[in-house]
């Protein structure tokens, strides 16, 4: 049996609620009854969320998940609160899930890149060429490139089953030269590409820049945006002017 240590982060971030939830209703909760200080609901819902924020933030949860940790029990007192009928939360569970059911176990997050990073990467892109998308969401990146470069051969893989459905429907419905699969990246050969693109996480990077540097041919071009591949340096960085001020990292094989 896998430890606790070795929880991917969704499983220790409900870890981290149940502890919080339990101090809070055990010891924090109790102490400012006993000193006469009367929080209402939802402020005690705060604290919790609080705790569980610096919980996850002593284990080093990735940073995305302290927003999630601090929301998770004031939302649902809010969700309880709006007494709704219980065939809504049903749907949001299948909307959350269908969109993002595989993060637990890749850890990698819905991430659409901007425009600013669509025109950046169509002018690293050279003419005639086979770029990967990995992690392909929406298909968006896909669908410039092919409108930009339609020389190009385009390729991007998703295993959300909603991103995926409606990025692969956008393909067909547009017509556009690019083909989106319902596939791993691990999966993916590279060796065919001139270009990959990533978006990503900072938690996969080591290992697929080792699958990068087993495939990609020399010459060939791995670009991420924002996450830079650990302990490597960068062949160039491009600063995107966009809303998250991004950077798109490129490794030249």
């Amino acid at each position: 049996m896998p430890s606790w240590r070795a929880l991917p982060p969704g499983g220790k971030s409900l870890l981290l609620q149940l502890v919080a939830a339990a101090f809070w209703l055990v010891l924090a909760a109790p102490l400012l009854r006993a000193s006469d200080l009367f929080l209402l609901p939802w402020q005690q819902a705060l604290g919790a969320g609080t705790l569980a924020a610096i919980l996850g933030l002593v284990w080093r949860l990735p940073v995305w998940w302290l927003p999630i940790n601090f929301l998770f029990i004031p939302g649902l007192l809010m969700m309880l609160a709006l007494d709704l009928a219980s065939r809504w939360y049903l749907a949001a569970f299948a909307l959350l899930l269908l969109v993002y059911g595989g993060v637990a176990r890749s850890q990698v997050p819905l991430y659409l890149s901007s425009r600013k990073a669509w025109h950046a990467v169509a002018g690293l892109v050279p003419a005639r060429a086979a770029v990967a998308d990995l992690g392909s969401g929406l298909g968006g990146m896909l669908a410039f490139l092919s409108r930009q470069r339609p020389e190009g051969r385009y390729v991007g893989v998703e295993t959300a089953p909603l991103p995926f459905l409606l990025g692969w429907l956008r393909a067909r419905v547009s017509g556009g030269h690019y083909a989106i699969r319902w596939n791993s990246l691990w999966k993916l050969d590279l060796r065919p590409f001139d270009v990959v693109y990533a978006y990503l996480s900072p938690v996969p990077m080591a290992a697929l820049w080792l699958k990068v540097r087993a495939e990609m041919r020399p010459g060939t071009l791995f670009i991420s945006n924002t996450f830079a591949v650990p302990d490597v340096a960068p062949s160039e960085v491009v600063q995107l002017d966009d809303l998250h001020h991004s950077r798109l990292y490129l490794y030249r094989l």
